[in-house]
């Protein structure tokens, strides 16, 4: 290796940041924990509390880099009080976390059916107006190395037409690729990873 010139100093090699990937092994096997977590990113990037859950419930979890919204993870676990255990893996917000396969948030419809190698089976539009992928038809989607499970949530696209989303509205199941869903140009919202 060359010496740098007398002039230069030396660089000093900085330890890389762990990968910012959800995988179904690792710190985030089913059977990790929170200090599993904390030995692999750090214990002052890990918090322990509440976050948001469905309908409006707060639920308890740990949260990878909660001061960052690019970074931030939350883990919640099967045995709360031992923090063990992994339960489920959310990346939501503005979080810039991958899960397995490449997925990741702001991803459209036309991607996650490729990935899948096949359409899907979402559900209408909530009062949130996200819909869930309820069934990945045995696409490439429905198993994934490690044991886990991914779950989905879509949102259309802010510009789609409002008589177009209300088509979709309601207690209803779609296939990916119907028309009036290509429509909405929905992309993913919310990731979830569980075992």
């Amino acid at each position: 290796m060359a010496e740098p010139p007398p002039d230069q100093p030396a660089q000093v090699a900085r330890p890389a940041e762990p990968a910012r990937a959800v995988a179904c092994t690792g710190a985030f096997a089913q059977k990790s924990s929170h200090l599993a977590l904390a030995t692999r990113y750090g214990s002052q990037n890990l918090t322990f509390g509440e976050v948001d859950g469905p309908d409006g419930t707060k639920l308890m979890a740990s949260v990878l880099y909660p001061k960052d919204p690019k970074r931030r993870l939350e883990v919640l676990w099967r045995n709360e009080a031992a923090r063990s255990g992994t339960s489920l893996v959310a990346i939501n917000g503005q979080s810039t976390w991958t899960a397995p396969k490449g997925l990741r948030l702001g991803m459209p419809l036309a991607a996650l059916e490729r990935l899948n190698g096949k359409p899907f089976r979402l559900s209408g539009l909530d009062k949130d107006n996200t819909g869930a992928v309820i069934d990945w038809q045995g696409g490439a989607l429905a198993k994934l190395p490690g044991g886990c499970k991914v779950g989905i949530r879509l949102s259309p696209d802010p510009k789609a037409p409002a008589e177009a989303r209300s088509e979709l509205a309601g207690d209803k199941e779609f296939l990916s690729s119907d028309p009036s869903v290509k429509a909405i140009k929905p992309r993913i919202a919310e990731i979830l990873v569980g075992y």
